[in-house]
C-alpha cells in the first residue's frame, strides 16, 4: 500500500524531507475525493445476520448491473469472510501497482473486483484484525485502488451495524443507497430491521428490501414451496416505510454456479430466481440514477 511518506510519492510537499502530519491527511483526502468522484453511485449492501445470501446478492446485484451495460466494480468488505472472489472463480493472490495506483482485478467482461483474499498467502488464513486495521484496509481499497471511471460500486459488507458498515459510510461519506438482504424467517427479519435503523440513522439512503430465499420452485411440477416461509421481508419493508425490491426464490443452481465461480445471473436466463436479480438490479438503477 502507498504511504505519504517522500517527496517522489507526494509532489506537492513542501519539504524534501517529505510530508508532515497535516499533509498527508490533506493528500490522502484529496486522494479520496478523486477517487470516489469517478464512481457516480456507491451503493452498500448490508444483512442484519450472516446465513442469509448477503454475499449472493452483492455478486449478483453486481453482475446483473454489468450485464445492463453499466460499469461496475464490487469492493468485498466484509473482512472476516472474503468470498466475493470465490464466487467469481478468482485465485489470483497479491496486488500490483500501476501508474495511478493499485489495481484491481477484473471479472466478467471487466468487472473490478478488490477484496482482502488477494491478500492472503493461504486462503484458511483467518484475519484477526482490530477495528483501527479494518477501518484503514477499508480506506486503502476506496483511495489506493484505481477504480477509473464507475457507474455503480457495490460494496459487500460484513453482517451486522458494526465496525465495517461504519467504516464505509465514513469513508465515502455519501453512500447513494443501502440494500437489505434477509430471509423470510422472523429472526432474520428482526435483525434486517436493525439495518433500516442504521441505515436512517447515518442519512443513508434505503434503496429497499430482499427477500432472499423465499420459497422453492419444484423444477418438476412448478409449483412453490415456502421453505422458509414467504412474505416477511415485504411486510417488515411495509411496516418501516421501504421500498420491498422483490423475493428471491431458491434455485440449487444459485449454489453450484457461486461454487464454480460462474456468477448465476450471467449463466442462467430465464428461471423465477434470475428474472427476481435482474428485476432487483433494474430497480436499483432506476431508483440511484432518479436521484
Amino acid at each position: 500500500m502507498s504511504d505519504c511518506n517522500s517527496e517522489s510519492s507526494c509532489s506537492s510537499c513542501s519539504s524534501a524531507a517529505g510530508c508532515n502530519t497535516d499533509e498527508k491527511k490533506q493528500h490522502a483526502k484529496k486522494r479520496l475525493d478523486e477517487r470516489l468522484s469517478k464512481i457516480k453511485y456507491k451503493i452498500m449492501v448490508m444483512s442484519g445476520k450472516g446465513g442469509v445470501g448477503k454475499s449472493t446478492v452483492s455478486v449478483s446485484l453486481a453482475s446483473a448491473l454489468h450485464a445492463l451495460g453499466y460499469s461496475v466494480g464490487i469492493l468485498d468488505a466484509d473482512i472476516h469472510g472474503p468470498n466475493v472472489p470465490k464466487m467469481f472463480g478468482m485465485t489470483q493472490k497479491g496486488v500490483v501497482s500501476g501508474e495511478n495506483g493499485l489495481v484491481p482485478f477484473e471479472a466478467a467482461d471487466g468487472l473490478k473486483v478488490m477484496s482482502v483474499a488477494f491478500l492472503l498467502e493461504n486462503d484458511d488464513d483467518a484475519i484477526i484484525w482490530r477495528a483501527p486495521v479494518k477501518h484503514g484496509m477499508i480506506e486503502q481499497f476506496v483511495s489506493d485502488v484505481d477504480w477509473g471511471e464507475l457507474d455503480f460500486i457495490i460494496i459487500d459488507l460484513p453482517p451486522g451495524t458494526g465496525d465495517e458498515p461504519l467504516s464505509v459510510a465514513h469513508i465515502i461519506g455519501g453512500v447513494d443507497g443501502a440494500v437489505i438482504v434477509t430471509t423470510p424467517q422472523e429472526v432474520a427479519l428482526l435483525d434486517s430491521r436493525k439495518s433500516v435503523t442504521f441505515a436512517r440513522k447515518l442519512n443513508i439512503p434505503i434503496l429497499g428490501i430482499v427477500e432472499n430465499m423465499s420459497g422453492m420452485v419444484c423444477p418438476h411440477c412448478g409449483e412453490t414451496v415456502d421453505l422458509f416461509k414467504s412474505g416477511g421481508g415485504e411486510k417488515a419493508a411495509s411496516e418501516m416505510d421501504v421500498n420491498f425490491l422483490g423475493k428471491v426464490p431458491i434455485d440449487p443452481m444459485v449454489v453450484v454456479q457461486g461454487d464454480s465461480g460462474k456468477p448465476y445471473v450471467l449463466e442462467v436466463k430465464d428461471t423465477p430466481t434470475a428474472l427476481a436479480f435482474r428485476k432487483i438490479a433494474e430497480n436499483v438503477a432506476k431508483q440511484t440514477i432518479a436521484k
